[in-house]
């Protein structure tokens, strides 16, 4: 289950199908082409976003799917 609390490179390398959330949301990550260290949580607040849990249900939804099966 991906939290505020995960590191941004933990998530990008175990999802890497969540970078597309994170670029749409102005998170800038490593694979996005710009290294960024740290957690979700921090990356959130430092692009302005105060609300994440919304964010973060997004990255949950897409990451079950992939790890179900669902989405090749």
């Amino acid at each position: 289950m991906i939290t505020k609390d995960i590191y941004i490179e933990e998530l990008v390398q175990d999802h890497p199908e969540t970078v597309a959330i994170l670029m749409k949301h102005g998170i800038i990550c490593i694979q996005c082409g710009e290294p960024i260290w740290g957690t979700l949580g921090e990356a959130l607040d430092r692009a302005g976003i105060k609300e994440y849990e919304g964010i973060i249900g997004e990255l949950n939804q897409v990451a079950s799917k992939t790890t179900s099966g669902e989405i090749t």
